[in-house]
């Protein structure tokens, strides 16, 4: 559907192991990129003797952005497996690192590829992914004159009301699943005195 997508809840981890280079792998939900680079400080100060923290991330929900580095790694064997287990799940919002410990034998590219995809596959196995809709925030402008109308459709359409301030005019701000938004503005755009404005997205958990 045009109007959910999924992410995890919290951080998660994953390990893997080959020829004794460990993997270990964190999952982080995240909303903006200036979240990754905190978070990247943040492992590398407490894993300061690996040897790589590579990583991918996907952020949005209708236009996603994404990036994918391997940290010294050869070219895309780190960082495009662990971005390609974020777009295999089908998941946005969230930066997977990736940190290698090296065990002394080299595994080849196939092998490094086959070794920072697992580890991200294991980190998401372990999360739990949810899904959550996009829905719009509304703001309503009118009068008292309208107010049983503008009611009427909010309970027909089993609207979030957000907040509601009634004084010498009423304002009220709603949120509406990003599918119905066409039906339900056409309703209040019918109601002469209605003024709709300020709309912006919105992420709620289904």
């Amino acid at each position: 559907m045009e109007d959910v997508y999924q992410t995890i809840e919290k951080e998660s981890q994953g390990y893997f192991k080959d020829k004794g280079s460990k993997f270990y792998a964190f999952a982080f939900p995240i909303k903006h990129e200036d979240e990754v680079k905190d978070i990247l400080t943040r492992l590398r100060k407490e894993h300061h003797s690996a040897r790589h923290h590579c990583y991918a991330w996907r952020i949005g929900t209708e236009e996603i952005i994404y990036r994918a580095n391997d940290d010294g790694e050869p070219s895309s064997t780190a960082g495009k497996p662990i971005l390609g287990q974020l777009q295999s799940y089908n998941v946005t919002n969230i930066l997977i690192v990736v940190i290698r410990y090296f065990g002394g034998t080299l595994l080849g590219v196939s092998g490094l590829i086959n070794a920072y995809r697992s580890a991200a596959a294991d980190a998401l196995n372990n999360a739990k992914i949810k899904q959550k809709i996009i829905e719009q925030e509304v703001i309503l402008d009118f009068t008292y004159n309208e107010l049983a109308e503008v009611m009427n459709i909010i309970k027909q359409e089993n609207l979030t009301i957000i907040n509601t301030r009634f004084e010498e005019k009423c304002n009220l701000i709603f949120s509406v699943r990003k599918s119905e938004y066409e039906k339900v503005m056409q309703k209040f755009s019918n109601i002469y005195g209605v003024n709709i404005y300020g709309v912006s997205i919105q992420n709620k958990s289904e």
